[in-house]
């Protein structure tokens, strides 16, 4: 007998979502849609921030409000893109810390962001950035990117991501598959590359081939790739690049969570609703919705609704709730639990993330007699 639609998968809809919100607080609306919605994890950014006491506090009070144990996210690369510049001070992009040339700094980067995130309590960074510094891309991408050559994007992503571990920290390759060639903010637009399956597999492709057993988490963004899918959709919500060939044909195992589906890229194209529902369908095991308590609960009452009238859909979320719980249970064997940290302690981290800039600073600074 064929299983009923929905038959106990509709609870598990919300460890399909990666949430953010307004405030500084968990208020008691905020309490209430965490426990509503139970989702894999929350995301903050600057707006949450104020300090280390009051973010951690944050996410205390958000873990409190949920059943399962939660990823707590945050964008931490350096840089441009700096959530943690107002607690402990600005953090050198990649692409200065690239410059250097000293593999063994790729990997202090790592664990200098590593530190800071775990001691007011984040366990997941999504970063490091591997998409290729291409002339294309530059003006979007600036100092997120770090080289042209992918084995050179492979060597930092790699020293990175074990800086980040040695920490307690989980980080996560972007933007899946590349977005090296695209000239077009996805924030704003839907980007479209114009390139070969053989060149991303050759080139852009390269840190997610040969990272793949390295990273937890594979964050896929919102481009086009009309030559290779003969379609508009951004990869973000594309069978053919998610199940195809990050899954089957790189044999990546770990978490793929979208880029923030409000994004202008996904969101003038289509509801949050259909994106949420299709980021799930193309293989995706976790939505990003970074901004509106609104669409969040759109995505999920939408996700509930498919898995209620869809029994092939219901068990694709099963199976990536099922591999998100599988490592959630990995991180709660492990994980090194955090104490508020006090005014020492962030000072130390303070003095520790200027010694380390100072670090990159003079190491970029070409020696007398050098043009």
């Amino acid at each position: 007998m064929a299983r009923r639609a929905g038959h106990g998968f509709s609870k598990q809809v919300g460890q399909l979502l990666v949430i953010g919100f307004d405030g500084t607080a968990v208020t008691p609306h905020l309490r209430r849609l965490l426990e509503q919605v139970q989702p894999a994890g929350v995301i903050l950014f600057a707006r949450n921030i104020v300090d280390a006491q009051q973010t951690h506090q944050l996410l205390h009070d958000c873990r409190m409000a949920v059943k399962v144990p939660l990823f707590t996210c945050v964008d931490m690369e350096g840089g441009l893109v700096d959530r943690l510049r107002e607690v402990f001070g600005p953090t050198p992009a990649a692409a200065e810390v690239f410059a250097s040339g000293d593999e063994r700094l790729f990997g202090t980067h790592g664990r200098v962001v590593g530190q800071a995130c775990h001691a007011i309590g984040f366990n997941v960074d999504l970063a490091p950035v591997v998409d290729l510094a291409l002339p294309t891309s530059q003006a979007v991408m600036r100092t997120r990117a770090v080289s042209a050559d992918p084995e050179q994007v492979v060597l930092y992503a790699q020293r990175f991501l074990h800086g980040l571990r040695q920490e307690g920290v989980w980080g996560a390759l972007k933007h899946f598959p590349g977005l090296g060639e695209a000239n077009l903010d996805t924030h704003e637009e839907l980007p479209q590359v114009d390139k070969s399956y053989e060149r991303l597999w050759a080139e852009d492709l390269v840190p997610y081939r040969l990272l793949r057993r390295q990273t937890a988490f594979v964050l896929v963004g919102h481009a086009n790739y009309p030559a290779v899918t003969r379609d508009v959709l951004p990869a973000s919500l594309s069978g053919h690049w998610i199940s195809d060939i990050l899954r089957e044909q790189i044999e990546y195992r770990g978490l793929v969570i979208s880029d923030d589906l409000e994004m202008g890229a996904v969101l003038k194209t289509m509801p949050i609703e259909e994106a949420a529902v299709g980021h799930i369908e193309a293989g995706g095991d976790l939505c990003l919705i970074c901004h509106s308590e609104e669409n969040v609960l759109r995505a999920y009452d939408a996700l509930r609704r498919r898995v209620a009238t869809d029994a092939e859909f219901a068990e694709r979320v099963e199976e990536s709730a099922r591999r998100v719980l599988a490592l959630k249970r990995r991180w709660q064997a492990a994980e090194r639990k955090t104490l508020v940290p006090s005014a020492a302690k962030v000072r130390r981290l303070s003095r520790q993330l200027w010694e380390f800039s100072e670090r990159v600073r003079l190491a970029t600074i070409p020696e007398q007699g050098e043009a």
